[in-house]
């Protein structure tokens, strides 16, 4: 059999990459990390012909220069005799931005095989890619795929398997306008990147150099750009002195020329694409400008809830009364069973009750991700982060920061994850630590359940403004810890900027899907857990199994930590139990309110009636619950978020810190809204 090929499956971030190597791996799949580095490292094995290969999935990237983990990563897999044929996975539908990267591949020296996905968007879109220039022009297989419907994988491995050995295919048919190469040899008859003579003439100085000093090494062509790029590895590794030859940093200058040369490749094999380049100006003139881009985006975030609450309350409607019958079912089962009281409580009062009021908010969390969805296939998200890149750079972070802020709307955990994306240490714990301020859906249960019961009409409005002051505390923070440690924006956002296209609804049914499945996965495992042990906590004490429920461990445990929460308004042991009950999980605040309180079905209409009437014989009013609100979008983050800390930052003593922190602004916030509420 013939020997193993390792192939390295490599393309920017959102470009089906991923997709595609599941494709061809199925099952067959490993997941690790990169040695030395956070960083996922996925392999799988395929096999075409009798033929094996070994797959990588490398990071998504823009670009190889080193600056982020990412980057490094795909770099040192890639240069590395680990790897023997790139396959360079790109959007069909946004060439442009993706050949970028491709043309530095190419430049490596390797074997390059180019994966068109998304074929089916460009047709969609009305556009035409030359099948026959592209290849030409670039020196390389150019193979239509579709990872989605899996079409093309056999043609994408035969390209692989009879492209090993050849690191580049010539003659190349293209030319590079204006550009008339005095060279004694004829440059572009031998790569495909050719840039102008006073840079040609440096890479050719430089490569005389490495002759000399490295003989051994290997293509010492791309040596010397990155030697011209002020690259710090290589001039690590290969120690020269180019003092006498490099006067400055041409960097910029070999990134517009190989945009320059981009721009000849779409205008020769991309047809129809200026229609829908006019259609994204327009429209873009608007979205992303200086003065309406923010303004427009709040609007949006305000039409979302309002959807939320008004279409996903109707639903919500119907999930109650089925949650209603439910109970009274399982109730009467098993009393007519004959069922113990205790074994009735714990499944009705504790089990339903608890995990059953979290499902009732499926409607609003389903309508909320379908509307992130939706923004994010059509193009706008990337706007918004674009718009806020100047913002960000005010307050000492990198515009990239926005961007795990930005899914941190979603979850926390992936949004820590995201931070990898930026350069330098210093940022990246900076954006951890106030990542968490986001609010994640997993609040939003709590948010409808407290401003349904105290703020009427005007709930939409109080659930809105968590979302805004979670961004505003961020930004705060942000500011006034770049103002003591000094630090300035490093790095500017490169984000794309896609065309604007109409949403695909099957990519929003798989997002939206998988969003739910996870919502539902945690209510089934970790609210169905923190349920049973709330009401072990609140049906036994010292003495058993009572009764009453202040004689229980749990009312024991909150009557202790009262006096830290009765200047925020909150000094309610059962609050204070059910804020704890919530570091598992956020929603799980909702169903211990439920067990709590002793109140069935809290988030249908007569559970809220009833559970707004006992937080009012308490003392308990708006100002309080707003409060209460408040604290739970900024108070420690949940078990899985702090496990993801701690994975990011390696430090026990980083975490408990940044933990710490989140608990001291939570509770600053809070006092601050408590007694200006009651002043007002």
């Amino acid at each position: 059999m013939a020997e193993t090929i390792n192939v390295a499956f490599i393309g920017n971030p959102n470009c089906g990459k991923t997709t595609l190597f599941n494709a061809f791996t199925g099952a067959n799949l490993k997941v690790a990390n990169w040695p030395g580095v956070t960083v996922e490292k996925k392999e799988g094995r395929a096999s075409y012909e009798g033929q094996d290969f070994r797959l990588i999935d490398l990071p998504g990237i823009y670009s190889l220069t080193s600056y982020t983990m990412e980057e490094t990563v795909s770099r040192e897999c890639i240069l590395s005799d680990e790897v023997d044929v790139i396959v360079d996975v790109v959007d069909a539908s946004c060439l442009e931005r993706n050949l970028y990267l491709t043309l530095q591949l190419i430049e490596l020296g390797k074997p390059v095989v180019l994966a068109l996905n998304m074929m089916d968007i460009v047709e969609e879109r009305g556009m035409e890619i030359d099948l026959h220039r592209l290849p030409e022009m670039l020196g390389i297989p150019a193979i239509p795929v579709s990872a989605r419907k899996k079409s093309g994988l056999s043609i994408l491995l035969h390209a692989v398997a009879h492209h090993k050995d050849h690191a580049k295919q010539s003659p190349f048919i293209h030319h590079h306008h204006g550009e008339h190469s005095a060279h004694k040899h004829d440059h572009h008859q031998e790569y495909a990147m050719v840039y102008e003579d006073y840079i040609e003439d440096k890479i050719d100085q430089v490569m005389d150099r490495l002759n000399r000093s490295y003989p051994d090494m290997s293509n010492k062509r791309w040596h010397a750009i990155k030697y011209l790029e002020k690259d710090k590895n290589v001039s690590d590794q290969y120690p020269l002195d180019l003092s006498d030859l490099i006067d400055r940093d041409y960097e910029k200058d070999i990134i517009n020329q190989k945009y320059n040369f981009i721009e000849e490749i779409i205008q020769e094999v991309l047809v129809n694409k200026s229609k829908n380049e006019a259609r994204t100006d327009r429209i873009d003139r608007y979205l992303t400008s200086r003065w309406l881009g923010l303004p427009i985006f709040l609007a949006i975030m305000a039409f979302v809830f309002f959807l939320t609450f008004t279409v996903g309350d109707f639903l919500k409607g119907y999930f109650e009364i089925g949650l209603d019958a439910f109970s009274s079912l399982v109730s009467n089962g098993l009393a007519a069973a004959g069922t113990g009281s205790m074994v009735t409580s714990l499944i009705v009062d504790g089990i339903i009750s608890g995990v059953g009021g979290i499902l009732t908010f499926l409607p609003n969390i389903f309508i909320l991700f379908l509307a992130l969805a939706i923004l994010e296939d059509s193009g706008y998200m990337s706007r918004v982060a674009f718009v806020m890149d100047d913002i960000m750079s005010h307050l000492g972070l990198s515009g990239r920061a926005f961007i795990p802020l930005l899914l941190g709307f979603g979850c926390s955990v992936p949004a820590v994850m995201a931070s990898r994306a930026l350069e330098h240490r210093k940022d990246r714990l900076k954006t951890i630590l106030i990542t968490p301020f986001m609010s994640c859906s997993a609040r939003l249960p709590i948010y409808v359940l407290f401003s349904s019961m105290f703020f009427g009409k005007n709930a939409m409005l109080v659930c809105y403004s968590m979302y805004l002051l979670g961004i505003l505390v961020a930004i705060v923070c942000a500011f006034v810890i770049s103002k003591f440690d000094g630090s300035k924006a490093e790095q500017t956002l490169l984000i794309e900027l896609p065309e604007y296209k109409s949403p695909n609804a099957r990519t929003i049914a798989i997002y939206v899907w998988e969003k739910i499945k996870d919502y539902l996965t945690k209510a089934g495992t970790v609210i169905f857990v923190a349920s049973v042990i709330m009401w072990v906590l609140l049906n036994f004490g010292p003495t058993g199994y009572v009764t009453d429920i202040g004689a229980s461990f749990g009312a024991w445990i909150g009557k202790a930590i009262v006096p830290v929460f009765t200047p925020l308004g909150l000094g309610y042991w059962q609050i204070v139990v059910a804020l704890i009950a919530g570091i598992a999980a956020k929603e799980v605040v909702v169903s211990s309110c439920s067990v709590l309180f002793g109140i069935q079905n809290i988030t249908t209409s007569h559970g809220m009636t009833a559970m707004a009437a006992t937080l009012g014989s308490m003392g308990f009013g708006a100002t309080n619950a707003y409060a209460l609100m408040v604290f739970c979008l900024l108070y420690i983050p949940c078990t899985a978020t702090i496990a993801t800390i701690r994975r990011e930052t390696e430090s026990r003593r980083l975490t408990a810190c940044f933990v710490c922190f989140q608990f001291a602004v939570a509770w600053v916030m809070s006092f601050l809204v408590y007694h200006i509420g009651l002043l007002l």
